[in-house]
This record gives C-alpha cells, sequence and structure tokens, in this order.
C-alpha cells in the first residue's frame, strides 16, 4: 500500500518556525527510515503546536511504518478533522484506508478510500487500494461462508451420531427387557411347575382292592 507523506509549507512565524524544523527533522528521519525516531520528532512537533495538520499527518505515517496501525489510524483521523484543504483530506483518508486495512478492518477501509476518491476522483493508487479492499472482502466472506457450512456438515455430523447412538441404546435396552421378560417367564413356569409337584403330593393315594383267592 502506497503512504502518502507531505512536506510542511514555509511560514515566517517563530513559533511555527520551531514546528517546522522539528517536523521537516522527522521528515529527513522517515525518509532514511528511523521511524521511531522521526515519530519523537512529530510529537514534539505537536507539542508546540497540538493543532499542526502536518505533525499529525506526518506521526500517522511513522506510526504505520512501525505497524502501530491502531495508533495510526487514530491520527490520521485527527488529522481529517484539522485540515480544510481537499486534497490534505484526500490524502489522509487514503492513508486512513491503508491502516484499516492493515488492521482488518475491510469494510471500514473500503469506506475510507471512497471518501478518498469523493475529494480526489482521479487518484489511481486510491482507486487500486479500494479494488483490492473490495478483492479482500469478497474472499472473507466467501471464507465465512464456507466456514459456515463446513460447520453446518459437522453440526449435522454430530447429530446424525447422536441419533444412532440413541436408537442403538434402544435397541439395546429392548433386546435387554426381552431377555428379562424370557428369564421371569421361565422362572413363572418353573414356580407353577413346583407347584403342580406340591398339590400331587399332598393328594390321597388311592386304595387298592386286592382280591381274595377263595
Amino acid at each position: 500500500m502506497k503512504m502518502i507523506l507531505i512536506l510542511i509549507l514555509s511560514t515566517t512565524s517563530i513559533f511555527a518556525q520551531s514546528e517546522r524544523s522539528l517536523i521537516n527533522s522527522g521528515n529527513k528521519k522517515f525518509k532514511d527510515k528511523k521511524y521511531i525516531e522521526s515519530e519523537i520528532d512529530y510529537r514534539k512537533a505537536l507539542e508546540k503546536n497540538k493543532e499542526s495538520f502536518y505533525g499529525t499527518f506526518n506521526l500517522g505515517d511513522a506510526l504505520y511504518k512501525q505497524e502501530k496501525y491502531s495508533e495510526a489510524t487514530e491520527e490520521f483521523k485527527r488529522a481529517i478533522a484539522k485540515t480544510s484543504d481537499k486534497e490534505h483530506k484526500a490524502r489522509s483518508y487514503h492513508n486512513l484506508g491503508n491502516s484499516l486495512l492493515k488492521a482488518q478492518k475491510i469494510p471500514e477501509s473500503i469506506e475510507a478510500y471512497k471518501n478518498a476518491l469523493k475529494l480526489n476522483p482521479n487518484d489511481i493508487d486510491t482507486k487500486y487500494n479500494l479494488e483490492f479492499a473490495k478483492l479482500l472482502l469478497q474472499q472473507q466472506q466467501n471464507q465465512k461462508q464456507e466456514q459456515q457450512k463446513q460447520d453446518q456438515k459437522e453440526q449435522d455430523k454430530q447429530k446424525e451420531n447422536q441419533q444412532n447412538q440413541t436408537q442403538k441404546s434402544d435397541q439395546q435396552q429392548q433386546q435387554k427387557i426381552s431377555k428379562e421378560d424370557a428369564e421371569r417367564i421361565l422362572e413363572a413356569l418353573k414356580n407353577e411347575e413346583k407347584d403342580v409337584q406340591k398339590k400331587l403330593k399332598k393328594k390321597s393315594p388311592a386304595k387298592i382292592f386286592i382280591e381274595k383267592d377263595w
């Protein structure tokens, strides 16, 4: 993602001169890729003038280069609020979009790029970044949908396994009950047989008459 650095304009104010020298010093260090040192200079410039658009904007750049995307996002938002210049606002929105994109806030980055293009419709870099962000968002949505499908399949599989397990348990329970019933029936038959035998034993034997031979 192409970042934009804005150089401070010259001024005759002694107060602004100190601010300007700090920002210029920060810019030099920024170009030398000394981002931490440049951040320090930009913060010092903001101590001189907290409403400095240039100090705020370039501080956002220094934070971005250090991969402090959330902090950079806040600085670019402040930069937007501190200027009425259309070009400066457009560049601030562009860099805001980059910071949001790096922070994985893709819908928000798309909105930032759109705002930049409203102010500068011919910015090729912003157009490219916007299309890239849209592509990432589509891929993200596709992945989410695919994950939801996989999750649903897994849930259906678990539900099916639970149903099969329940059915198997029911069958086992039925088999167990049938076995117990059979044992009870056999036991009942045995008891009934014993009762019959007891009754037969209790019954008096029939008298036997023997004929006498005369």
